[in-house]
């Protein structure tokens, strides 16, 4: 871990101490509870910073409570130069980490699906993710922790939200954080795509410097990650659902191209179709299909637009 990052970890933590040294006062205020949410909202960093002291702070009140001393007074003037300590002594454990990695890193399971396959995943918190066709997925899900990583693939997310225990998708680089949210995430080739179908989530895009640029999303909104730049548009919920048909495995073309529609195909299938005449490419397609059964959408093709159906076997050939 670099000099930059510890020192970023210690601002970050000091700022934690102060935001609780403030609010454990007498004198917080509404005001003062909105400037704290947008400061959490910035970063998970935040978020567990904060909770991480907050939880020292409860655990050290009833501590207190039962070994009661006579001069201990908690006041908050007292309190930020000890969490101050706390925090700087987190910064230069973060140091230690790597060595000790392998001895104290929680156990990481392992979830994946074959091409055209589908599982789902319930964790003991109440979550369950879904995963889609030719996925990866990897989860370390603790007391004091709840991340996965998206390896490959597609999956959908219905997080059992906990303000103290953010949960977080890794992709590469990015990060997905939940907050109290049903979404889905798919990774391409260079392209990440997280819909939110409920509640919120924030999207993070590091740049080449370290800096993120972070995007708060809401029901409706799909946002695409190209390497650090992150654009959203809104999608309704009809368009939202049909993308999810994949959960009960169908694929729902609703005015969809025949290239896109043969794109989606080849992600359930290893018989890929092959658009062979670049003319019939942009002809649109509607109807609701089982994702495995290439057979009832090469047909329609035939009988609706006239199309030649060529069986190589391993490929499709449609063309004129």
């Amino acid at each position: 871990m670099s000099e930059a990052h510890v020192m970023s970890a210690i601002d970050i933590e000091a700022r934690a101490a102060e935001w609780l040294e403030r609010r454990v006062s007498e004198n917080w205020s509404q005001d003062d509870q909105a400037a704290l949410d947008a400061w959490l909202a910035q970063s998970p960093a935040h978020v567990i910073a904060y909770w991480r002291l907050n939880a020292a702070w409860s655990r050290t009140r009833r501590l207190a409570a039962v070994h009661p001393q006579k001069e201990t007074q908690w006041m908050p003037s007292r309190f930020l130069p000890i969490l101050m300590r706390l925090a700087a002594g987190l910064a230069i454990v973060a140091i230690g980490i790597t060595a000790a990695h392998f001895l104290l890193q929680p156990r990481e399971r392992t979830f994946s699906t074959t091409i055209g396959g589908h599982e789902s995943v319930a964790f003991a918190d109440g979550s369950r993710i879904e995963l889609n066709t030719n996925t990866v997925l990897r989860a370390r899900m603790t007391t004091d922790q709840r991340i996965v990583w998206l390896d490959r693939g597609e999956a959908y997310f219905q997080i059992k939200h906990d303000p103290s225990h953010p949960f977080i998708v890794m992709v590469g680089n990015h990060r997905v954080t939940d907050l109290g949210t049903q979404f889905s995430v798919r990774r391409e080739t260079g392209k990440l795509q997280v819909a939110v179908m409920q509640g919120r989530v924030t999207l993070d895009a590091p740049d080449a410097q370290g800096a993120a640029q972070i995007a708060l999303l809401t029901p409706g909104d799909v946002a695409t990650a190209i390497a650090n730049k992150i654009s959203v548009k809104r999608a309704s919920q009809k368009v939202l659902t049909l993308s999810l048909g994949w959960r009960h495995g169908a694929l729902i073309f609703d005015n969809t191209s025949l290239s896109d529609a043969a794109v989606e195909f080849n992600r359930y299938n290893r018989q890929q179709l092959v658009i062979a005449d670049p003319s019939v490419a942009g002809l649109k397609i509607y109807g609701t299909f089982r994702a495995d059964n290439v057979g009832d959408f090469t047909r329609l093709t035939e009988a609706v637009f006239g199309l030649r159906v060529a069986d190589q076997g391993n490929r499709i050939l449609l063309s004129r």
